[in-house]
């Protein structure tokens, strides 16, 4: 079986996948697996989850979640772009963001990739 998409993005008519700089898939690509019946499944790369504290990141600044608290907004204040949320969760090694501001009263760390200057709140 042919796929027309997948064959006009290798023959450059339609460009590849990429991903804006502030997408935590940034630099990642996107693979082919064919499966033993010959039908392409195209899927992201894997992305590895860095370990809290990590030495690729500084810490900018620490919020203190509240009741109702949204992560998005917390990283528009201090990130200045409510998309970087997900920063918010690579500092504090979670994969479900919602986690993050589950339990009020929870200590998060605000961070940036090292040698990025602070966001808003710094």
């Amino acid at each position: 079986m042919s796929y027309p998409l997948f064959a006009m993005v290798q023959l450059g008519v339609v460009p590849p996948v990429t991903f804006p700089a502030d997408s935590r898939y940034y630099g990642f690509g996107v693979q082919q697996y064919t499966a033993p019946d010959g039908k392409v499944i195209a899927y992201l790369a894997r992305r590895i989850v860095p370990q809290p504290g990590a030495p690729n990141f500084a810490t900018i600044n620490q919020y203190t979640v509240h009741q109702n608290d949204r992560l998005d907004l917390i990283a528009a204040r201090y990130l200045g772009d409510p998309l970087m949320f997900w920063l918010i969760c690579d500092a504090n090694g979670a994969i479900a963001p919602h986690e993050l501001v589950a339990s009020p009263g929870r200590v998060l760390a605000i961070t940036t990739p090292q040698g990025v200057p602070g966001g808003l709140g710094a």
